[in-house]
Protein backbone atom coordinates (compact mmCIF):
# COMPACT_ATOMS: atom_id res chain seq x y z
CA UNK A 1 0.00 0.00 0.00
CA UNK A 2 1.40 3.47 -1.10
CA UNK A 3 1.95 6.10 1.37
CA UNK A 4 1.23 9.40 0.48
CA UNK A 5 2.95 12.47 2.09
CA UNK A 6 1.63 16.48 2.51
CA UNK A 7 3.63 18.48 3.89
CA UNK A 8 2.10 21.79 5.01
CA UNK A 9 3.55 25.46 4.91
CA UNK A 10 0.83 27.87 6.64
CA UNK A 11 -1.91 25.79 5.20
CA UNK A 12 -0.82 25.64 1.94
CA UNK A 13 1.01 22.32 0.35
CA UNK A 14 4.91 23.21 -0.11
CA UNK A 15 6.17 23.60 -3.22
CA UNK A 16 9.10 21.23 -2.20
CA UNK A 17 6.42 18.46 -1.50
CA UNK A 18 3.65 19.69 -3.36
CA UNK A 19 0.67 17.84 -3.62
CA UNK A 20 -0.94 16.31 -7.03
CA UNK A 21 -3.64 18.43 -8.13
CA UNK A 22 -6.17 15.91 -8.25
CA UNK A 23 -5.31 14.78 -4.62
CA UNK A 24 -8.75 15.39 -3.05
CA UNK A 25 -10.17 14.00 0.05
CA UNK A 26 -11.97 11.89 -2.32
CA UNK A 27 -8.96 10.82 -4.32
CA UNK A 28 -6.75 10.01 -1.55
CA UNK A 29 -9.40 7.95 0.48
CA UNK A 30 -9.50 5.79 -2.32
CA UNK A 31 -6.25 5.58 -3.05
CA UNK A 32 -4.96 4.44 0.49
CA UNK A 33 -3.90 6.34 3.49
CA UNK A 34 -2.26 10.39 3.82
CA UNK A 35 0.07 11.20 6.29
CA UNK A 36 -0.22 15.16 6.44
CA UNK A 37 2.84 16.85 8.26
CA UNK A 38 2.55 19.67 9.99
CA UNK A 39 4.71 22.05 11.12
CA UNK A 40 5.45 22.66 14.66
CA UNK A 41 3.61 26.42 14.61
CA UNK A 42 0.54 24.80 13.62
CA UNK A 43 0.75 21.85 15.64
CA UNK A 44 -2.61 21.72 18.11
CA UNK A 45 -4.22 19.10 19.92
CA UNK A 46 -7.81 18.12 18.51
CA UNK A 47 -10.66 17.34 20.65
CA UNK A 48 -10.55 13.34 21.79
CA UNK A 49 -14.52 13.47 20.09
CA UNK A 50 -13.16 15.13 16.56
CA UNK A 51 -10.45 12.52 15.87
CA UNK A 52 -12.53 9.45 17.36
CA UNK A 53 -14.33 8.68 14.19
CA UNK A 54 -10.65 7.80 12.55
CA UNK A 55 -10.11 4.84 14.81
CA UNK A 56 -13.02 3.69 14.23
CA UNK A 57 -12.71 1.22 11.65
CA UNK A 58 -9.40 -0.04 13.06
CA UNK A 59 -11.11 -0.87 16.61
CA UNK A 60 -13.90 -2.34 14.72
CA UNK A 61 -11.65 -4.67 12.88
CA UNK A 62 -9.76 -5.41 16.32
CA UNK A 63 -12.46 -7.14 18.36
CA UNK A 64 -14.51 -8.53 15.32
CA UNK A 65 -14.08 -12.16 15.61
CA UNK A 66 -11.56 -14.15 13.63
CA UNK A 67 -12.87 -16.86 10.91
CA UNK A 68 -13.21 -20.20 12.16
CA UNK A 69 -9.92 -22.12 12.45
CA UNK A 70 -7.97 -19.46 11.69
CA UNK A 71 -6.80 -18.07 15.46
CA UNK A 72 -7.95 -19.32 18.64
CA UNK A 73 -6.62 -15.83 20.34
CA UNK A 74 -9.63 -14.05 22.61
CA UNK A 75 -9.44 -11.18 25.21
CA UNK A 76 -10.15 -11.15 29.72
CA UNK A 77 -12.49 -8.75 30.12
CA UNK A 78 -12.98 -8.54 33.44
CA UNK A 79 -8.89 -7.75 33.49
CA UNK A 80 -6.34 -4.42 32.81
CA UNK A 81 -2.85 -4.54 33.20
CA UNK A 82 -1.45 -0.82 33.09
CA UNK A 83 2.49 0.70 34.20
CA UNK A 84 2.05 3.62 35.44
CA UNK A 85 5.34 5.96 33.77
CA UNK A 86 6.60 9.45 34.39
CA UNK A 87 9.11 11.58 34.82
CA UNK A 88 10.72 11.62 38.83
CA UNK A 89 8.52 13.92 40.95
CA UNK A 90 5.85 13.85 38.21
CA UNK A 91 3.46 12.13 41.04
CA UNK A 92 3.51 8.72 39.88
CA UNK A 93 3.37 7.04 43.44
CA UNK A 94 0.91 9.61 45.20
CA UNK A 95 -1.61 8.67 42.50
CA UNK A 96 -1.16 4.94 43.39
CA UNK A 97 -1.73 6.03 46.81
CA UNK A 98 -5.10 7.91 46.48
CA UNK A 99 -6.33 5.30 43.49
CA UNK A 100 -5.66 2.45 46.37
CA UNK A 101 -7.48 4.70 48.77
CA UNK A 102 -10.60 5.18 46.72
CA UNK A 103 -10.85 1.17 45.34
CA UNK A 104 -11.28 0.76 49.13
CA UNK A 105 -8.42 -1.06 49.38
CA UNK A 106 -7.87 -0.08 53.57
CA UNK A 107 -10.41 0.59 55.83
CA UNK A 108 -11.83 3.85 56.85
CA UNK A 109 -10.11 3.59 60.29
CA UNK A 110 -6.68 2.20 59.07
CA UNK A 111 -3.89 4.66 59.07
CA UNK A 112 -1.84 4.79 55.76
CA UNK A 113 1.42 6.06 55.05
CA UNK A 114 2.23 8.46 52.29
CA UNK A 115 3.81 6.77 48.93
CA UNK A 116 2.43 3.54 50.33
CA UNK A 117 4.22 1.52 47.58
CA UNK A 118 7.48 2.97 48.11
CA UNK A 119 8.36 0.48 50.97
CA UNK A 120 11.94 0.46 50.55
CA UNK A 121 14.19 1.97 52.89
CA UNK A 122 15.99 3.87 50.44
CA UNK A 123 13.05 4.80 48.53
CA UNK A 124 11.71 6.47 51.84
CA UNK A 125 14.36 8.43 52.92
CA UNK A 126 15.23 9.73 49.27
CA UNK A 127 11.72 10.09 48.04
CA UNK A 128 12.01 8.71 44.74
CA UNK A 129 10.90 4.77 43.67
CA UNK A 130 13.94 2.70 43.15
CA UNK A 131 11.83 -0.64 42.37
CA UNK A 132 8.88 -1.73 40.16
CA UNK A 133 6.18 -2.89 41.79
CA UNK A 134 2.87 -4.75 41.74
CA UNK A 135 -0.32 -4.01 42.80
CA UNK A 136 -4.54 -4.19 42.05
CA UNK A 137 -7.59 -2.97 42.35
CA UNK A 138 -11.07 -3.64 41.96
CA UNK A 139 -13.21 -1.40 40.03
CA UNK A 140 -16.82 -2.38 38.56
CA UNK A 141 -16.31 -5.39 38.63
CA UNK A 142 -13.06 -5.76 36.71
CA UNK A 143 -9.38 -6.40 37.85
CA UNK A 144 -6.97 -3.05 37.73
CA UNK A 145 -3.35 -4.62 38.23
CA UNK A 146 -0.74 -1.38 38.66
CA UNK A 147 2.86 -1.68 38.27
CA UNK A 148 4.30 1.43 39.73
CA UNK A 149 7.49 2.34 37.91
CA UNK A 150 10.96 4.24 38.82
CA UNK A 151 10.86 7.80 37.22
CA UNK A 152 14.62 8.86 37.70
CA UNK A 153 16.56 8.06 34.25
CA UNK A 154 19.46 5.70 36.17
CA UNK A 155 16.00 3.19 36.98
CA UNK A 156 14.62 3.13 33.32
CA UNK A 157 15.89 -0.60 33.30
CA UNK A 158 13.14 -0.71 35.95
CA UNK A 159 10.58 0.07 33.33
CA UNK A 160 12.35 -1.81 30.69
CA UNK A 161 11.29 -5.09 31.95
CA UNK A 162 8.00 -4.67 32.93
CA UNK A 163 6.18 -3.25 30.09
CA UNK A 164 5.90 -7.11 28.33
CA UNK A 165 3.63 -7.66 31.72
CA UNK A 166 0.79 -5.15 30.43
CA UNK A 167 -1.30 -3.57 27.70
CA UNK A 168 -1.27 0.02 28.11
CA UNK A 169 0.32 2.77 30.29
CA UNK A 170 -0.49 6.08 32.26
CA UNK A 171 1.42 8.23 31.29
CA UNK A 172 1.53 11.05 34.24
CA UNK A 173 3.19 14.36 33.47
CA UNK A 174 3.10 17.32 35.76
CA UNK A 175 0.92 20.54 34.93
CA UNK A 176 3.77 23.36 34.77
CA UNK A 177 6.84 21.11 33.65
CA UNK A 178 5.40 19.13 31.26
CA UNK A 179 7.54 16.39 29.44
CA UNK A 180 10.69 16.17 31.06
CA UNK A 181 13.71 14.03 29.38
CA UNK A 182 12.79 10.81 31.54
CA UNK A 183 9.28 11.16 30.08
CA UNK A 184 10.56 10.82 26.79
CA UNK A 185 12.38 7.39 26.86
CA UNK A 186 9.35 6.08 28.90
CA UNK A 187 7.32 6.81 26.41
CA UNK A 188 9.65 5.56 23.69
CA UNK A 189 9.79 2.04 25.00
CA UNK A 190 5.93 2.20 25.74
CA UNK A 191 5.31 2.95 21.76
CA UNK A 192 7.90 0.66 21.01
CA UNK A 193 5.79 -2.27 22.79
CA UNK A 194 2.64 -0.81 20.81
CA UNK A 195 0.62 -0.07 24.06
CA UNK A 196 -2.09 2.17 24.39
CA UNK A 197 -1.15 5.86 26.37
CA UNK A 198 -3.12 7.35 29.35
CA UNK A 199 -2.38 10.85 29.52
CA UNK A 200 -2.27 12.16 32.92
CA UNK A 201 -2.19 16.09 33.59
CA UNK A 202 -1.18 15.52 36.80
CA UNK A 203 -1.28 18.36 39.90
CA UNK A 204 -3.71 20.25 37.93
CA UNK A 205 -4.08 22.19 41.29
CA UNK A 206 -1.07 24.07 40.94
CA UNK A 207 -1.65 28.07 40.90
CA UNK A 208 0.51 28.12 37.82
CA UNK A 209 -0.68 25.13 35.95
CA UNK A 210 -0.39 25.23 32.18
CA UNK A 211 -2.75 22.29 31.12
CA UNK A 212 -3.04 23.25 27.56
CA UNK A 213 0.50 24.21 27.14
CA UNK A 214 1.53 20.50 28.55
CA UNK A 215 -1.03 18.46 26.41
CA UNK A 216 -0.22 20.07 23.04
CA UNK A 217 3.57 19.18 24.48
CA UNK A 218 2.75 15.73 24.69
CA UNK A 219 1.02 15.72 21.60
CA UNK A 220 4.42 16.54 19.71
CA UNK A 221 6.74 14.31 21.68
CA UNK A 222 3.85 11.40 20.18
CA UNK A 223 4.88 12.82 16.96
CA UNK A 224 8.22 13.30 17.42
CA UNK A 225 8.48 9.46 18.44
CA UNK A 226 6.61 8.50 15.16
CA UNK A 227 3.54 7.26 17.22
CA UNK A 228 0.89 5.61 14.89
CA UNK A 229 -2.72 7.84 14.61
CA UNK A 230 -4.04 5.25 16.90
CA UNK A 231 -1.47 5.97 19.48
CA UNK A 232 -1.43 10.10 18.91
CA UNK A 233 -5.29 9.15 19.98
CA UNK A 234 -4.88 9.70 23.49
CA UNK A 235 -7.16 10.41 25.79
CA UNK A 236 -6.45 13.15 28.32
CA UNK A 237 -7.28 13.18 32.03
CA UNK A 238 -6.42 15.41 34.43
CA UNK A 239 -5.45 15.16 37.82
CA UNK A 240 -4.56 16.09 41.81
CA UNK A 241 -3.25 12.72 42.93
CA UNK A 242 -2.48 13.85 46.19
CA UNK A 243 -6.35 15.29 46.30
CA UNK A 244 -7.64 12.16 44.90
CA UNK A 245 -9.72 14.61 41.97
CA UNK A 246 -9.92 13.57 37.93
CA UNK A 247 -11.63 14.88 35.56
CA UNK A 248 -11.82 15.00 31.56
CA UNK A 249 -11.87 18.92 31.69
CA UNK A 250 -9.16 21.02 34.16
CA UNK A 251 -11.60 23.47 35.28
CA UNK A 252 -13.95 20.86 35.93
CA UNK A 253 -12.58 17.82 38.26
CA UNK A 254 -14.76 15.22 39.95
CA UNK A 255 -14.91 14.89 43.58
CA UNK A 256 -13.11 11.52 42.97
CA UNK A 257 -11.02 9.21 40.74
CA UNK A 258 -13.36 8.46 38.45
CA UNK A 259 -13.27 9.61 35.33
CA UNK A 260 -9.44 8.14 35.31
CA UNK A 261 -10.86 4.53 36.30
CA UNK A 262 -13.64 5.15 33.40
CA UNK A 263 -10.73 6.48 30.84
CA UNK A 264 -8.85 3.13 32.23
CA UNK A 265 -11.53 0.70 31.14
CA UNK A 266 -12.20 2.25 28.14
CA UNK A 267 -9.07 3.25 26.68
CA UNK A 268 -6.52 0.27 27.69
CA UNK A 269 -7.26 -2.93 25.55
CA UNK A 270 -8.37 -6.38 27.31
CA UNK A 271 -5.21 -8.57 27.23
CA UNK A 272 -5.61 -10.63 24.13
CA UNK A 273 -4.77 -14.52 25.18
CA UNK A 274 -4.60 -17.77 23.44
CA UNK A 275 -7.51 -19.43 24.18
CA UNK A 276 -5.89 -23.35 23.46
CA UNK A 277 -2.31 -22.16 23.42
CA UNK A 278 0.11 -24.29 26.16
CA UNK A 279 1.18 -22.85 28.90
CA UNK A 280 3.87 -19.73 28.56
CA UNK A 281 4.74 -16.93 31.33
CA UNK A 282 7.85 -14.49 30.96
CA UNK A 283 9.45 -13.63 34.36
CA UNK A 284 9.22 -9.99 34.74
CA UNK A 285 10.72 -9.69 38.30
CA UNK A 286 11.59 -11.68 41.04
CA UNK A 287 11.74 -11.52 44.67
CA UNK A 288 12.84 -13.21 47.54
CA UNK A 289 11.04 -14.59 50.60
CA UNK A 290 12.59 -16.02 53.73
CA UNK A 291 10.19 -18.77 54.02
CA UNK A 292 9.19 -19.47 49.95
CA UNK A 293 12.32 -18.76 48.48
CA UNK A 294 12.30 -17.14 45.42
CA UNK A 295 9.28 -15.70 44.06
CA UNK A 296 9.02 -15.15 40.07
CA UNK A 297 6.45 -12.82 38.93
CA UNK A 298 5.22 -12.28 35.59
CA UNK A 299 2.18 -11.86 32.95
CA UNK A 300 0.94 -15.33 31.91
CA UNK A 301 0.65 -14.93 28.40
CA UNK A 302 -1.15 -18.02 27.53
CA UNK A 303 -2.75 -21.80 28.89
CA UNK A 304 -3.77 -22.29 32.31
CA UNK A 305 -1.14 -22.39 35.87
CA UNK A 306 -2.53 -24.61 38.62
CA UNK A 307 -0.92 -25.10 41.78
CA UNK A 308 1.26 -28.31 42.19
CA UNK A 309 1.59 -28.84 38.36
CA UNK A 310 4.81 -29.34 36.73
CA UNK A 311 6.34 -27.70 34.02
CA UNK A 312 9.60 -26.81 32.30
CA UNK A 313 11.44 -23.42 32.60
CA UNK A 314 13.34 -22.48 29.15
CA UNK A 315 16.09 -19.68 29.13
CA UNK A 316 16.58 -17.53 25.93
CA UNK A 317 19.09 -20.33 24.28
CA UNK A 318 16.65 -22.85 24.39
CA UNK A 319 17.91 -24.96 27.30
CA UNK A 320 14.97 -26.55 29.81
CA UNK A 321 14.71 -27.94 32.63
CA UNK A 322 11.82 -29.61 34.26
CA UNK A 323 10.06 -27.73 37.75
CA UNK A 324 7.07 -28.00 40.19
CA UNK A 325 5.35 -24.69 41.17
CA UNK A 326 4.66 -24.92 44.99
CA UNK A 327 2.61 -22.15 45.51
CA UNK A 328 1.04 -19.90 43.17
CA UNK A 329 -0.56 -16.01 44.04
CA UNK A 330 -2.02 -12.97 42.64
CA UNK A 331 -2.39 -9.61 43.50
CA UNK A 332 -5.49 -8.51 45.11
CA UNK A 333 -5.29 -4.70 46.81
CA UNK A 334 -2.04 -4.35 48.28
CA UNK A 335 -1.11 -8.10 49.31
CA UNK A 336 -0.73 -11.34 47.47
CA UNK A 337 -3.35 -13.73 47.42
CA UNK A 338 -2.67 -17.84 47.15
CA UNK A 339 -5.14 -19.41 44.74
CA UNK A 340 -5.04 -22.94 43.01
CA UNK A 341 -5.05 -21.53 39.62
CA UNK A 342 -4.70 -18.74 37.51
CA UNK A 343 -5.95 -17.81 33.75
CA UNK A 344 -4.07 -16.43 30.58
CA UNK A 345 -3.72 -12.74 31.29
CA UNK A 346 -3.34 -12.17 34.82
CA UNK A 347 -0.49 -11.21 36.71
CA UNK A 348 0.85 -13.64 38.74
CA UNK A 349 3.60 -14.76 41.38
CA UNK A 350 5.25 -17.81 41.55
CA UNK A 351 7.16 -20.23 43.99
CA UNK A 352 9.03 -23.05 44.11
CA UNK A 353 11.90 -22.76 41.69
CA UNK A 354 14.71 -21.87 43.70
CA UNK A 355 16.99 -21.20 40.75
CA UNK A 356 14.84 -18.96 37.90
CA UNK A 357 15.81 -16.13 36.83
CA UNK A 358 14.55 -12.92 34.98
CA UNK A 359 13.75 -13.55 30.94
CA UNK A 360 13.38 -17.22 31.72
CA UNK A 361 9.92 -18.44 30.53
CA UNK A 362 7.94 -21.02 32.32
CA UNK A 363 6.22 -23.17 29.92
CA UNK A 364 4.26 -26.25 28.96
CA UNK A 365 6.53 -29.56 30.69
CA UNK A 366 5.58 -31.19 26.42
CA UNK A 367 5.02 -28.28 24.19
CA UNK A 368 6.13 -25.35 25.90
CA UNK A 369 8.29 -22.81 23.94
CA UNK A 370 10.29 -19.95 25.11
CA UNK A 371 9.22 -16.48 25.09
CA UNK A 372 11.76 -13.47 23.39
CA UNK A 373 13.17 -12.32 26.74
CA UNK A 374 13.73 -8.76 28.00
CA UNK A 375 16.71 -6.36 26.41
CA UNK A 376 17.41 -3.10 28.27
CA UNK A 377 19.90 -0.11 27.34
CA UNK A 378 23.17 -1.05 27.56
CA UNK A 379 25.43 0.82 30.76
CA UNK A 380 27.32 3.69 30.38
CA UNK A 381 29.07 4.17 33.55
CA UNK A 382 32.03 1.99 35.65
CA UNK A 383 33.54 2.14 38.91
CA UNK A 384 35.88 -0.70 40.26
CA UNK A 385 34.98 -2.41 43.60
CA UNK A 386 37.51 -3.98 45.75
CA UNK A 387 38.34 -5.60 49.33
CA UNK A 388 39.17 -2.88 52.26
CA UNK A 389 43.13 -3.27 52.33
CA UNK A 390 43.22 -0.65 55.11
CA UNK A 391 44.16 -1.18 58.87
CA UNK A 392 40.97 -0.33 60.00
CA UNK A 393 39.51 -3.63 57.76
CA UNK A 394 36.56 -5.61 59.45
CA UNK A 395 35.38 -2.47 61.73
CA UNK A 396 32.39 -1.12 59.78
CA UNK A 397 31.04 -4.50 58.21
CA UNK A 398 31.16 -8.08 58.94
CA UNK A 399 31.62 -9.46 55.27
CA UNK A 400 35.04 -8.65 53.96
CA UNK A 401 36.65 -11.39 51.42
CA UNK A 402 36.55 -11.23 47.68
CA UNK A 403 34.13 -13.79 48.27
CA UNK A 404 31.83 -12.13 49.87
CA UNK A 405 31.94 -9.02 47.75
CA UNK A 406 31.73 -11.31 44.42
CA UNK A 407 28.52 -13.67 45.49
CA UNK A 408 27.25 -10.35 46.63
CA UNK A 409 27.38 -8.43 43.12
CA UNK A 410 26.86 -11.39 41.26
CA UNK A 411 23.88 -11.63 43.16
CA UNK A 412 22.53 -8.43 42.44
CA UNK A 413 22.46 -9.11 38.41
CA UNK A 414 19.52 -11.29 38.85
CA UNK A 415 16.95 -8.93 39.66
CA UNK A 416 19.23 -5.93 38.04
CA UNK A 417 19.21 -6.29 34.39
CA UNK A 418 20.58 -2.71 33.97
CA UNK A 419 23.90 -4.23 35.72
CA UNK A 420 26.84 -5.75 34.66
CA UNK A 421 29.71 -7.15 36.50
CA UNK A 422 33.15 -8.21 35.09
CA UNK A 423 36.25 -9.34 37.06
CA UNK A 424 38.94 -6.62 37.37
CA UNK A 425 42.79 -6.85 36.67
CA UNK A 426 43.63 -9.05 40.16
CA UNK A 427 41.33 -11.46 41.76
CA UNK A 428 40.07 -8.58 44.42
CA UNK A 429 38.76 -6.47 42.01
CA UNK A 430 35.51 -6.16 40.06
CA UNK A 431 34.07 -3.70 37.10
CA UNK A 432 30.46 -2.88 37.89
CA UNK A 433 28.75 -0.58 35.01
CA UNK A 434 25.36 0.68 35.39
CA UNK A 435 23.27 3.57 33.95
CA UNK A 436 24.61 6.50 35.96
CA UNK A 437 26.50 7.08 39.08
CA UNK A 438 22.91 7.09 41.30
CA UNK A 439 22.51 3.40 40.23
CA UNK A 440 25.78 2.41 41.15
CA UNK A 441 25.14 4.46 44.53
CA UNK A 442 22.30 2.75 45.24
CA UNK A 443 23.98 -0.53 44.97
CA UNK A 444 26.90 0.56 47.29
CA UNK A 445 24.55 2.05 49.77
CA UNK A 446 22.30 -1.03 50.08
CA UNK A 447 25.11 -3.31 50.18
CA UNK A 448 26.84 -1.19 53.39
CA UNK A 449 23.90 -1.48 55.10
CA UNK A 450 23.82 -5.34 54.59
CA UNK A 451 27.55 -5.36 56.23
CA UNK A 452 29.59 -5.46 53.68
CA UNK A 453 32.78 -3.35 53.62
CA UNK A 454 34.70 -2.68 50.23
CA UNK A 455 36.95 0.23 48.54
CA UNK A 456 35.79 1.82 44.99
CA UNK A 457 37.36 3.81 42.65
CA UNK A 458 36.14 7.04 40.92
CA UNK A 459 32.87 6.49 38.13
CA UNK A 460 34.49 6.37 34.63
CA UNK A 461 32.41 6.18 31.30
CA UNK A 462 32.56 3.07 29.15
CA UNK A 463 33.84 4.32 25.40
CA UNK A 464 33.17 2.45 22.36
CA UNK A 465 36.03 1.77 19.48
CA UNK A 466 33.73 1.35 16.15
CA UNK A 467 36.32 1.61 12.60
CA UNK A 468 38.87 2.69 14.40
CA UNK A 469 37.43 6.01 16.42
CA UNK A 470 36.64 6.49 19.60
CA UNK A 471 33.33 6.88 20.75
CA UNK A 472 31.54 7.80 23.84
CA UNK A 473 28.46 8.12 25.87
CA UNK A 474 26.51 11.47 24.98
CA UNK A 475 23.27 12.25 27.19
CA UNK A 476 20.61 15.09 27.07
CA UNK A 477 20.93 17.52 29.98
CA UNK A 478 17.71 19.59 31.30
CA UNK A 479 18.61 22.59 33.43
CA UNK A 480 15.77 24.59 34.54
CA UNK A 481 17.39 27.83 36.19
CA UNK A 482 16.26 31.40 37.11
CA UNK A 483 17.01 34.01 34.79
CA UNK A 484 19.67 35.64 36.92
CA UNK A 485 22.30 33.09 36.87
CA UNK A 486 21.70 31.53 33.78
CA UNK A 487 25.15 32.78 32.35
CA UNK A 488 26.86 30.82 35.30
CA UNK A 489 25.28 27.81 34.36
CA UNK A 490 25.56 28.09 30.85
CA UNK A 491 29.54 28.93 31.68
CA UNK A 492 29.58 25.28 33.39
CA UNK A 493 27.80 23.26 31.04
CA UNK A 494 30.34 24.98 28.08
CA UNK A 495 33.14 24.08 29.93
CA UNK A 496 32.36 20.68 30.06
CA UNK A 497 31.73 20.55 26.60
CA UNK A 498 28.27 20.70 26.36
CA UNK A 499 26.23 21.58 23.29
CA UNK A 500 23.51 23.33 23.62
CA UNK A 501 20.08 22.13 21.82
CA UNK A 502 17.54 24.43 22.61
CA UNK A 503 16.71 27.37 24.87
CA UNK A 504 13.06 28.62 26.19
CA UNK A 505 11.10 30.10 28.90
CA UNK A 506 9.56 27.24 31.19
CA UNK A 507 7.22 28.82 33.04
CA UNK A 508 5.33 32.10 34.92
CA UNK A 509 8.03 31.84 37.64
CA UNK A 510 10.75 33.52 34.95
CA UNK A 511 12.85 30.53 35.06
CA UNK A 512 14.57 29.42 31.83
CA UNK A 513 14.65 25.91 30.37
CA UNK A 514 17.95 24.88 29.01
CA UNK A 515 18.96 21.51 26.68
CA UNK A 516 22.32 20.28 25.92
CA UNK A 517 24.03 17.42 24.16
CA UNK A 518 26.22 16.72 26.70
CA UNK A 519 29.27 13.81 27.50
CA UNK A 520 28.34 11.89 30.11
CA UNK A 521 31.86 11.99 31.71
CA UNK A 522 30.89 15.94 31.86
CA UNK A 523 27.98 15.08 33.84
CA UNK A 524 30.15 13.49 36.97
CA UNK A 525 29.83 15.93 39.84
CA UNK A 526 27.92 18.51 37.66
CA UNK A 527 24.78 18.37 40.12
CA UNK A 528 26.75 20.31 42.83
CA UNK A 529 28.43 22.26 40.55
CA UNK A 530 25.40 23.94 39.16
CA UNK A 531 23.54 23.91 42.52
CA UNK A 532 26.57 26.01 43.86
CA UNK A 533 26.61 28.49 40.66
CA UNK A 534 22.63 28.57 40.97
CA UNK A 535 22.20 29.19 44.66
CA UNK A 536 20.18 25.70 45.00
CA UNK A 537 17.53 27.26 42.83
CA UNK A 538 18.67 25.26 39.55
CA UNK A 539 16.87 21.54 38.57
CA UNK A 540 19.32 19.39 36.43
CA UNK A 541 17.59 16.12 34.45
CA UNK A 542 19.37 13.97 32.19
CA UNK A 543 18.78 11.01 30.17
CA UNK A 544 20.67 9.10 27.99
CA UNK A 545 21.06 9.92 23.80
CA UNK A 546 23.88 7.93 21.49
CA UNK A 547 27.44 7.40 21.44
CA UNK A 548 28.96 9.78 19.57
CA UNK A 549 32.81 10.83 18.57
CA UNK A 550 35.38 11.74 21.54
CA UNK A 551 34.76 15.51 22.88
CA UNK A 552 38.67 16.11 23.94
CA UNK A 553 40.15 16.38 27.29
CA UNK A 554 37.80 18.08 30.17
CA UNK A 555 38.75 20.98 32.21
CA UNK A 556 39.23 19.43 35.55
CA UNK A 557 38.54 21.34 38.99
CA UNK A 558 39.96 25.22 38.66
CA UNK A 559 41.16 24.91 42.51
CA UNK A 560 43.32 22.46 43.91
CA UNK A 561 42.01 20.12 46.40
CA UNK A 562 42.83 19.92 50.24
CA UNK A 563 44.14 16.57 50.99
Amino acid sequence: MQMQTLTLRGGVPSARRAAPPQASSAHLAASGPCLLRVPRSLRRRRPRSLRASASLEQEVKEVAPAPSGKSSQATRRDVRNIAIVAHVDHGKTTLVDSMLRQAKVFRDNQVVQERIMDSNDLERERGITILSKNTSITYKGTKINIIDTPGHSDFGGEVERVLNMVEGVLLVVDSVEGPMPQTRFVLKKALEFGHAVVVVVNKIDRPTARPEFVVNSTFELFIELNATDEQCDFQTVYASGIKGKAGLDPENLADDLGPLFEAILRCIPEPRIEKDGALQMLVSNTEYDEHKGRIAIGRLHAGELQRGMEVKVCTPDDSCRVAKVSELFVYQNFSRVPVESVGAGDICAVCGMSDIMIGETIADKVTGTPLPTIKVEEPTVRMSFSINTSPFVGREGKYVTSRNLRDRLYRELERNLAMKVEDGETADTFLVSGRGTLHLTILIENMRREGYEFMIGPPKVINKTVDGKTLEPYEIAAVEVPEEYMGSVVELLGKRRGQMVNMEASGPEGTTLLKYKIPTRGLIGLRNAILTASRGRAILNTIFDSYGPWAGDLSSRDQGSLV
